[in-house]
């Protein structure tokens, strides 16, 4: 092996390689990883991958055609790339795909305005909304249908939210907060319903949901919760076994909104956790001298990359796995039938 000071340029870069090193080497040690189950890949997510790789597989049997997305496909920048490397091309907006091309949408659902310029563009749509999502959509216009002002509790600019309120642009208002509830005025606050985004954390979304029904006694909501049971599962198993940690590390992306929920959930546990897109952005500083790491995966991030942390982990001493299940989950979803071969 050739020494770094011998090698061009060397010389400038070692004072900037050794801190990282000895970083690292002052976290070397045995320590043990606590993971929580349910974690990673939900039915929605696993739904919408099997979608695309279904005409990621027709296109390349066919020899021709371009398999369009419009947006992610599903909140996680490595399953992006991966289809992206494999021929899908994500578009922002349907401008961006010719007329009469094949085009995705993404699990995340669209409103009415997009599917009607699909169908005025000739778009062959195959459509990989989760079914869970679908629900919240249909209940939407049922309240409107029947003249309610719709509540819908989520975020700001998040895909969902925005195409569930296209489907009654008119009648739909954005609650993101308890504090905002407190303060919302309505035409009629006798014909007022609710509606949620299915990615948020469980009790903040109780928490406005009460400031809700303190605002409007006369509040209805859903026939059941809209808070997807993956998400709900994913932030029990971290709040339940939250004691036991150190240190709790999430594998997400940042705009992976159920992943940045975990988060938040075991941070109001008193437990110091952190948001990682893969092993690559582990930090030394955020393992520190802990014993006992948490690790966890949002309903986006796929498993594989669980395991290369745990491997990232395994190079910094010995380390002992163990698994703490909270839920065991057996839905599945079939891909749309437009999807499958013709």
């Amino acid at each position: 092996m050739v020494a770094l000071a011998a090698m061009p340029g060397c010389r400038a870069a070692v004072p900037v390689v050794e801190p990282v090193l000895d970083a690292w080497a002052a976290v070397c040690g045995a320590r043990r990883i606590l993971l929580a189950s349910p974690r990673s890949l939900c039915a929605g997510v696993e739904r919408v991958i099997r979608t695309v790789d279904m005409l990621l597989d027709q296109r390349n049997r066919a020899g021709n055609g371009l398999v369009y997305v419009r947006k992610q496909i599903v909140h996680n920048a490595h399953v992006v790339k991966g289809f992206e490397q494999r021929g899908a091309v994500f578009v922002e907006e349907l401008d961006q795909v010719p007329d009469g091309a094949a085009v995705a949408f993404s699990a995340h659902g669209v409103s009415p305005a997009v599917r009607a310029e699909a169908a005025r563009r000739g778009l062959r749509v195959v459509d990989a909304t989760c079914p869970l999502v679908t629900k919240v959509h249909s209940e939407a216009r049922r309240f409107a249908a029947r003249g309610d002002t719709i509540m819908l509790i989520g975020h700001a600019g998040h895909e969902e939210t925005e195409g569930i309120l296209g489907e009654a642009p008119d009648r739909t208002v954005l609650v993101e907060s308890a504090a905002g509830a407190a303060v919302l005025e309505v035409a009629d606050p006798g014909r007022v319903s609710y509606l949620t985004q299915t990615t948020l954390a469980v009790d903040e979304t109780t928490e406005v949901t009460a400031a809700l029904r303190r605002r409007f006694p006369a509040l209805e909501g859903p026939g059941s919760e809209d808070v997807c049971y993956a998400t709900t599962n994913r932030q029990h198993a971290v709040a339940r076994v939250a004691g036991r940690w150190d240190v709790v590390l999430v594998i997400g992306s940042t705009n992976s909104s159920n992943s940045v929920r975990m988060v938040e959930v075991a941070r109001r546990a008193g437990i110091p956790a952190h948001l990682v897109e893969d092993a690559a952005a582990i930090r030394p500083d955020w393992i520190g001298k802990a014993v006992t790491l948490g690790l966890s995966a949002g309903a986006s991030a796929p498993p594989v990359l669980v395991n290369e942390v745990i491997a990232a982990l395994q190079g910094l001493g010995p380390v002992t796995v163990t698994e703490h299940t909270t839920a065991v989950e057996t839905v599945s979803f079939a891909p749309p039938v437009t999807a499958r071969p013709r």
